[in-house]
């Protein structure tokens, strides 16, 4: 079943620098995002490998909610989660297994945010993203994601 869309993609190579937006990656089955930051092992909570910081997701009507609830700007990059959605509820993806683009990914738990997530952006955002901060992803299948690809229920 469909469920939505990939409306952004984004990476860094660096735990503090700033994610760019990308066309697509490849995802990499119990690695992550080639060329991110965890797919390397040197995000800010690496010391241990987490299955759940393979792939971080978050609604852009998420931050479009932080925008109008909170008077919150925070775009695709800024919110340190790899792929920005349309159309999906992300938390219902808890426990579950989806496909975006050629890629499988599991959820595994919500992307609650965090005092880093404020210090990087410099913007008080831990209020109003509670619950609504994104979810923590392991991908199960290696594949090509690309903006514009559907989201679909497995």
């Amino acid at each position: 079943m469909k469920l939505g869309k990939v409306l952004s993609i984004q990476i860094t190579s660096n735990a503090n620098d700033k994610l760019s937006n990308m066309e697509q990656v490849q995802a990499v089955a119990g690695m992550g995002l080639e060329g991110d930051r965890y797919h390397k092992r040197i995000g800010t909570y690496s010391k241990k490998h987490d299955e759940s910081r393979e792939a971080t997701f978050i609604e852009a009507e998420a931050l479009e909610a932080l925008a109008a609830d909170y008077h919150i700007e925070l775009n695709g990059p800024e919110s340190r989660r790899n792929i920005t959605t349309r159309g999906v509820a992300l938390n219902h993806l808890v426990g579950r297994k989806f496909k975006a683009g050629q890629a499988i990914f599991r959820g595994i738990r919500l992307c609650e945010p965090c005092g880093h997530l404020e210090e990087v952006s410099g913007k008080p955002v831990q209020k109003g993203l509670i619950h609504r901060g994104g979810l923590r992803a392991q991908i199960v299948e290696s594949g090509l994601v690309c903006v514009g690809d559907e989201i679909e229920s497995l």
